[in-house]
């Protein structure tokens, strides 16, 4: 038999809250729009893992374009948050779970931008990294979509992401081992910057995975 969920557990809160809802009705479904923006988020990720295999590189416009499209969501999402009376967990964590996807598709977006303009091929370091960005990245849209349903599942997606940004870490120190070591200064100069702008997108990623987890606390 499976254990029962913290809200089958606590059928008062439960109660209490519907009661709360019938009074004070929440305006806008935030979870929703933070589900919206995490798929369209892995989206851009996916654009971005798959930019890479097209070589010679070209111009990404479909990830600038995805990018506006997720800031566009992002800027809405914040208005609603300031006209909201009621919200569904705390709404500076909604905030920030916003705003760190956010910077994961905006690091996206500025390290495919200097590959194509410092004219940076891609390299085993910097597709395994992308590679646990996407892995990571699609824990935490599978977890955004189901945090208020089913806290174990979220769990799962939260312990597979955080080891998605090990490897991230990971293939960051063996990439900047091997540049240590190349003959070509220019060369290992403009993929130091890609390698340090696909480290933050990781960092963001961990962002998102800790305010994730803090607000699913919350919720249960």
């Amino acid at each position: 038999m499976e254990p029962m969920s913290n809200v089958e557990m606590n059928p008062r809160r439960k109660k209490r809250r519907g009661l709360f809802d019938a009074i004070f009705p929440r305006e806008y479904d935030f979870e929703d729009m933070l589900a919206h923006q995490a798929e369209r988020t892995l989206a851009g990720v996916k654009v971005f893992a798959g930019w890479l295999d097209k070589t010679p590189l070209t111009e990404p416009v479909i990830l600038g374009q995805i990018e506006t499209e997720v800031d566009e969501m992002r800027y809405q999402l914040e208005e609603k948050l300031l006209e909201a009376f009621s919200t569904p967990f705390d709404r500076q964590d909604i905030y920030s779970l916003s705003r760190q996807m956010d910077y994961i598709l905006n690091f996206s977006r500025e390290t495919a931008t200097e590959m194509f303009a410092f004219g940076v091929e891609p390299d085993d370091h910097i597709r395994k990294m992308v590679g646990g960005l996407l892995y990571g990245t699609e824990q935490v849209s599978a977890a955004v979509r189901i945090m208020s349903k089913d806290q174990k599942q979220v769990e799962q997606a939260i312990r597979k992401a955080r080891k998605a940004m090990r490897t991230i870490e990971a293939d960051y120190i063996a990439g900047m081992q091997d540049l240590f070591s190349t003959g070509d200064p220019m060369t290992a100069l403009r993929k130091r910057e890609i390698y340090h702008h696909i480290r933050d997108a990781g960092r963001a990623l961990r962002a998102t995975v800790d305010i994730l987890h803090k607000a699913v606390v919350g919720i249960s």
